[in-house]
């Protein structure tokens, strides 16, 4: 009897003793789970953060409770085990959704730029130790990163390489093949500018080095005011870059959009710049005019400059896409509908996109976004059907729908997306659509302009391309939207 009696007084103390650590462990999740959701503001709003907190509280008093007075010891097992799970499953499902937000604010601490020595595909030249000769590079176009690669190679090959300036690496291809040189230095961000005259040009060089130049972006400490949760309005640029790939690769920007929001009066305008716009480019642009696009292989920060400079305001933070993740982003958002006023086959893909309303998987969409030559008004016909697809794929994303599948998406894009705009900002945004329940009204406007060639190009000096003159009655209608949507008009 009496080794019976000691034998539930055993069992009761392990009872007790399971609890106690259930408890600790409970607290331990639950304290984290509050913790992280009040630091980053996540689901702050219609006071759901309050109502968790105070269930939760109350959950760790009744286990309390319970394990002081030594009642229900079952029923107090069950019940830290079940919420042990829960808060466990929020600790792994909030870090994996913060630690997505956080790479991409990584993305955006840093570049790539790619240098090359190239030789023509039929020389006999198959490495940096067969160099003889003079390598052609454009020092005052590129000059930092030249000397950078130059030391590289000094320092890895133990080559020491003897440039010969040219005034651009279009020129230094030209020389190339007409055999005025046997190799070259090349800037890949550059190699779609030589594509432009020499559409074949990759099939005509071989590689004969590499070097990637990873460099850290320097946070301008002179940018204030950038905080957008307590802002009725602000404006954020959307960079679409023309290439594959790791999001941190410099390219030239192939989509620029502005986008004005006014949370007070739930407006946004879309303001498509062409990609052939005529503008002055500052920074490594040397504030000479050339086209739009080619400021993007000056970096990101350069092409969100210029389009300030050109519309007379302050762009907040900005996002960079690839068309990686252009077609991930479709297909995550279960495709978009969008209104299709010209009937085309689109020369990426051969699809075909008839007058009305078109519904546009990954592939499709890339097919309509890129097209412009069987467009009536080319360029700019494609800078609309930027908007509508830009417009129908917000209109995806702020749904409750979407919102509240962001992990997944972000998880998708992770490695596609960068942006400077902090995780506590992008969750308060998001905190304020939610709390709002208010769909947004979209707009879309575009800056026109007249098509010249032989306007002269500071990337690209001596060739004949194809540029945007800007209209500046329809620069001026741009930037009074603009201001009117900012103004809460």
């Amino acid at each position: 009897m009496n080794k019976q009696i000691e034998g539930k007084n055993v069992g009761r103390k392990v009872f007790l003793i399971i609890n106690w650590v259930l408890f600790a462990v409970l607290s331990f999740f639950t304290i984290a789970d509050l913790f992280i959701m009040f630091k980053y503001n996540l689901l702050n709003f219609k006071k759901i953060n309050y109502i968790i907190l105070a269930f939760m509280a109350g959950v760790l008093i009744l286990v309390l409770v319970l394990n002081i007075i030594r009642k229900g010891k079952i029923f107090t097992t069950i019940c830290s085990v079940f919420f042990i799970i829960i808060t466990i499953f929020a600790f792994n499902y909030m870090n994996k959704g913060l630690n997505l937000f956080n790479k991409l604010n990584e993305n955006a601490k840093i570049t790539e730029k790619t240098m090359v020595v190239v030789v023509r595909a039929d020389s006999d030249m198959n490495s940096i130790n067969d160099i003889k000769s003079k390598v052609l590079a454009p020092t005052e176009m590129d000059k930092e990163n030249i000397d950078k690669l130059v030391k590289e190679v000094q320092n890895k090959a133990n080559v020491k390489l003897s440039i010969q300036g040219t005034k651009s690496y279009l020129q230094a291809y030209e020389d190339l093949i007409s055999g005025k040189s046997q190799v070259m230095v090349l800037n890949a961000a550059y190699g779609d500018l030589i594509a432009n005259a020499h559409p074949d040009y990759l099939e005509k060089i071989k590689k004969i080095y590499e070097y990637k130049i990873v460099e850290e972006v320097k946070e301008d400490k002179t940018e204030k005011d950038k905080d957008l949760t307590n802002k009725d309005s602000f404006n954020i640029y959307v960079s679409g870059i023309d290439t594959y790939g790791p999001i941190t690769t410099v390219s030239r920007s192939d989509v620029n959009v502005l986008i004005t929001v006014n949370k007070k009066t739930h407006k946004i305008v879309l303001t498509t710049t062409p990609r052939d716009s005529y503008v002055k480019i500052p920074n490594g642009g040397n504030n000479q005019y050339d086209k739009l696009t080619h400021s993007g292989i000056y970096g990101i920060k350069t092409s969100l400059k210029t389009l300030e400079n050109l519309y007379g305001i302050k762009i907040e933070h900005y996002a960079r896409v690839n068309f990686t993740t252009f077609m991930k982003l479709i297909d995550l958002v279960g495709g978009i509908d969008v209104y299709n006023d010209q009937d085309f086959v689109s020369y990426h893909g051969k699809y075909h996109f008839p007058v009305g309303t078109v519904h546009l998987d990954s592939k499709k969409a890339l097919g309509f976004v890129r097209e412009r030559y069987g467009l009536a008004d080319g360029d700019r016909d494609r800078g609309k059907n930027h908007e509508k697809v830009i417009a129908a794929i917000i209109k995806k994303m702020t749904s409750k729908a979407a919102l509240s599948n962001f992990s997944s998406i972000l998880d998708e894009l992770s490695s596609s997306v960068q942006t400077d705009m902090p995780v506590s900002e992008i969750m308060e945004l998001v905190n304020q659509q939610l709390d709002s329940g208010e769909d947004f009204k979209i707009e879309s406007q575009a800056l026109n302009g007249v098509g010249k060639m032989g306007l002269p190009s500071y990337a690209m000096p001596g060739y004949k391309l194809y540029m945007m003159e800007i209209n500046k009655q329809s620069l001026e209608s741009c930037k009074s939207k603009i201001q009117s949507i900012l103004e809460g008009k």
